[in-house]
């Protein structure tokens, strides 16, 4: 093959040209991931994610029952800070209210992922749409209700509001205490 001669810059005004020389070239695969990697994190900076770590390990954070129906949105620092953020996290209709009572769980398990004190406090948002399958049933039978509560509902003429607050009350026996991140 034969060689080609060095390609040589336009002169600008009053400077002699100089030849450019192409970059050197490997003959070794690269990884995608080393390829794409600063597209992601610039698409992640442009939506407001710095710490991609957020949006990986959200599952991690929140629990897998959370993370069915909430996503984080954004995370935005004071001016010229990195530290003491607000996390923005878009949640499906009633689990606002369930987030709210793990807030202090969730903030601590980001800060610890993230490795410093990102995240200060969590800002709700409602979300459109479903965000994945709804949670499967839990296992075994529902633990029997007590007698005032079957009395109770024996009394309401209207049997869909029956079964609605019978359901209510099951769900009710099995749990216990505030909601907690599993």
């Amino acid at each position: 093959m034969p060689e080609t001669p060095p390609k040589v810059a336009k002169p600008r005004a009053g400077k002699t040209a100089e030849p450019v020389q192409p970059p050197a070239r490997t003959n070794r695969p690269r990884a995608i991931a080393d390829l794409v990697g600063d597209v992601g994190g610039q698409a992640f900076k442009r939506f407001g994610f710095t710490q991609r770590a957020l949006i990986d390990r959200w599952v991690e954070i929140v629990g897998e029952q959370y993370a069915r129906h909430c996503r984080p949105l954004r995370l935005k620092f004071p001016v010229g800070k990195k530290e003491g953020g607000t996390l923005a996290i878009a949640a499906t209709g009633a689990l606002a209210p369930m987030l709210r009572h793990v807030e202090p769980q969730i903030i601590e398990r980001a800060n610890r992922i993230l490795g410093y004190g990102a995240v200060a406090r969590i800002v709700l948002e409602q979300a459109t749409g479903a965000m994945a399958a709804p949670p499967e049933p839990l296992p075994g039978p529902p633990p029997p209700l007590p007698d005032a509560t079957r009395s109770t509902l024996r009394d309401i003429a209207d049997p869909e509001l029956r079964a609605t607050l019978q359901s209510l009350a099951e769900a009710l026996a099995q749990s216990s205490g505030p909601p907690k991140i599993r």
